[in-house]
């Protein structure tokens, strides 16, 4: 192992969201989102295939309940992901019902919007 004098942190790895109930949470980001799942997935959880970084939603940790947390889970977290389309992606999520909670805008980053996912997370999408 090598180790330096003044260790850094290089950036974001790995994120995940922790969900009330993991099958039913990767079917939506399966069906409504289009990821696909990897091909191994630790025990409780679902990995997608995003890039630059794995995406996954997963149990609780012990002692997290997400029925708890107000006004809902992922307050005050910024959970941006990058869509080859926000304004289809939009429509499609929008015309299936699902909560959206920024309207679609162009910013810097591109058409942006967000939605509620099945758990309440603030899903910020961009293109």
């Amino acid at each position: 192992m090598t180790t330096t004098s003044n260790p850094t942190i290089e950036g974001p790895s790995f994120l995940a969201l922790q969900v009330r109930g993991v099958e039913a949470s990767a079917a939506f980001y399966e069906s409504r989102c289009g990821l696909s799942r990897v091909r191994a997935s630790p025990p409780g959880a679902v990995v997608f295939a995003t890039n630059p970084i794995p995406f996954a939603v997963r149990e609780p940790l012990p002692g997290v309940d997400l029925d708890q947390i107000s006004p809902r889970p992922g307050a005050g977290v910024a959970l941006w992901l990058k869509a080859d389309d926000a304004q289809a992606l939009h429509d499609r999520l929008e015309g299936g019902g699902v909560p959206i909670a920024v309207e679609p805008f162009d910013g810097p980053f591109g058409r942006t919007f967000g939605f509620l996912d099945p758990d309440g997370y603030l899903i910020t999408v961009h293109d």
